[in-house]
């Protein structure tokens, strides 16, 4: 089989959404959301697996009901940028939003991420989703979703221009002819948008993979509609087989229909793999694990936030669940609906809505090494992914998987067996990005 899984590591640190006790393990350092070290360790695991990349979330809205790791942790980019200096083969890619930051601002840390890092940078270009945080950046009120949509697509059509400010030989650094610079090649961008105006250039070259590999997280269809037309990695929203499948494929048809190669967007669905020695220990670790998260207060403060963070715990839990559609308008809208339609049409209380969050839902990748390998190479070779974005509740986890499940991949022909590569982009079989100014040089010599 010539195409290969791609595999990402997502560390959660003391506890992300739905992983409220996690920060009660004994293996987890109390500060590891904010503990550098934590994130040099996670990464140098991954790294020593072969995978791609480590992926960091951000958001920048908190109250106290949110998950632990939310309340506490480092800022992206920083973090991302000491990662850098510790590892030398595995792809970073950060979160920012395009709502909360200027293009240049954005443009200018990714690419030194990108120098930084030697070609390894991505950029997961988030629209926010928690609505909380325009009060962080003087706004009375959240964006809608056609205003942060439109934005983040200016944004990135900005932020790529930037990035092409110099052609690659731009420096020729000539001490003979007193040549560091060849002007020539140059350029100003001078955009002006509807949401942004920025003269350019930027004070910085292309790094070794020309761009930051750009990742957008499309489930809304805003969303899948950006994807398809910038986005280079995808992590998608997973589910069962069929709801993978079924995104799958129409992220490939709108990015086609985009006029770009479907093959040129990877998509990585999430997934938590829980592997033991034999099926049944598996299971019973899976259930282990779900039942040191199920926290009903904890649920009920996990749905606001699909809402505004909007504070459930003020309703009568067995009465009709409540009309909050509104506080969803600007928010997690799709998220949102499907929670109020599941409500609506089974006449459900709030308690039984919460209630439905704390069902347990079972990974499709637990089980022993070969069953965990071969529901892998079933869901890939069916169209369901491109690459996973893999979440382990701790190291001793990761290391069943890295060492017991890896293998077999690496055995079929699944998984790569070294970096034939150093950049990002190359682990990810993209295209290098030729710089525009060049292209359009070629062409008028051509």
């Amino acid at each position: 089989m010539s195409r290969k899984i791609h595999l990402a590591l997502h560390p959660y640190g003391v506890g992300g959404p739905g992983q409220h006790g996690l920060w009660k393990d004994p293996s987890i350092a109390k500060n590891a959301s904010i503990d550098i070290r934590y994130y040099i360790e996670q990464a140098q695991a991954a790294e020593h697996a072969l995978f791609d990349a480590l992926f960091i979330v951000d958001s920048q809205f908190i109250n106290a009901t949110y998950p632990p790791h939310y309340l506490n942790r480092l800022e992206p980019l920083t973090l991302l940028s000491a990662v850098a200096t510790h590892t030398t083969h595995v792809g970073l890619v950060g979160t920012a939003s395009s709502t909360y930051n200027s293009p240049f601002n954005l443009a200018r840390r990714f690419a030194s991420l990108d120098h930084i890092s030697g070609g390894r940078a991505g950029w997961n270009v988030v629209t926010s989703f928690d609505t909380g945080t325009s009060r962080n950046y003087g706004l009375d009120e959240h964006l809608d979703y056609a205003t942060r949509y439109g934005r983040a697509l200016e944004a990135v059509q900005v932020i790529r221009g930037l990035w092409d400010s110099y052609e690659d030989d731009a420096f020729p650094a000539d001490v003979e002819r007193g040549v560091f610079l060849d002007p020539e090649k140059l350029h100003a961008l001078n955009h002006v948008g509807e949401h942004f105006r920025v003269a350019g250039p930027l004070n910085l070259s292309r790094s070794p993979q020309g761009q930051p590999v750009i990742f957008q997280a499309g489930v809304s269809e805003e969303g899948r509609n950006l994807a398809a037309q910038v986005a280079e990695g995808i992590y998608a929203p997973g589910g069962s087989f069929e709801e993978a499948k079924a995104y799958y494929a129409d992220i490939k048809r709108r990015t086609a229909a985009a006029g770009r190669n479907p093959d040129h967007i990877k998509i990585f669905i999430h997934g938590g793999p829980v592997v033991r020695g034999t099926d049944s220990d598996a299971e019973r670790r899976a259930r282990e694990i779900f039942d040191e998260d199920n926290d009903f207060d904890a649920s009920l403060a996990l749905l606001g936030r699909a809402f505004g963070a909007h504070d459930f715990s003020q309703y009568d839990l067995d009465a009709p669940f409540p009309d909050v559609a509104h506080l969803a308008e600007r928010g997690g809208r799709t998220g949102a609906a499907k929670i109020i339609e599941r409500a609506r049409a089974g006449g459900l209380t709030l308690r039984q809505v919460v209630q439905t969050f704390q069902e347990y839902r079972r990974s499709p990748f637990v089980g022993a090494p070969g069953t965990v390998a071969d529901t892998i190479e079933r869901w890939f070779a069916a169209g369901t992914f491109d690459g996973i974005n893999l979440a382990f509740r701790n190291n001793e986890d990761l290391t069943w998987f890295v060492d017991s499940v890896v293998p077999l991949l690496q055995e079929r022909g699944l998984f790569r067996t070294e970096y034939t590569g150093s950049t990002l982009r190359e682990h990810l079989g993209l295209p290098f990005p030729v710089n525009r100014h060049t292209r359009e040089r070629n062409l008028v010599g051509a």
